[in-house]
């Protein structure tokens, strides 16, 4: 049997993530965004090594800093340039489980015009999420019309 090239249970892009407190990180992100935790593998001293979790049907990885591989946090660099979008359910429930768990919100749940109900948040360890729900299919010509200006 051959190995396959991207494994059964995971997608062509994975976001992997650097966290300053990785087992704090797993816990929130299990509470907050209902994550399932797959895999944890702890070094000596408690940080973690690799770490991963499900979140809805998507796979995230993540690791404690080390710094002296260039694995640096958010918290370390002073902000991120990246965020990451979950769709579920009911944004604005998750989003206010987020944020009563410790996230900072960025942007308020509220209805997009490109036809999602979102907002975003900072979690307490420097990384940007979206939360969205879709709600509406919205053509791409209705969404040139809105990012050209003119409201369709």
């Amino acid at each position: 049997m051959s190995v396959k090239p991207v494994p059964d249970g995971y997608h062509s892009v994975t976001a992997y993530l650097i966290v300053d407190d990785a087992p704090a990180a797993l816990d929130f992100y299990r509470d907050a965004f209902g994550a399932r935790e797959r895999l944890r593998l702890e070094m000596p001293g408690g940080s973690i090594g690799h770490a991963e979790l499900e979140i809805g049907d998507s796979v995230v990885m993540l690791a404690s800093e080390f710094p002296e591989i260039g694995a640096v946090s958010p918290s370390t660099i002073g902000g991120t340039a990246v965020s990451l979008m979950i769709y579920t359910e009911d944004a604005d429930a998750m989003f206010a489980r987020a944020v009563e768990l410790g996230a900072t919100e960025v942007r308020p749940v509220e209805d997009q015009f490109y036809g999602d109900r979102s907002g975003m948040v900072t979690d307490p360890f420097g990384h940007r999420w979206s939360i969205a729900t879709h709600v509406e299919d919205v053509s791409e010509e209705d969404l040139r019309h809105w990012l050209s200006g003119a409201a369709p």
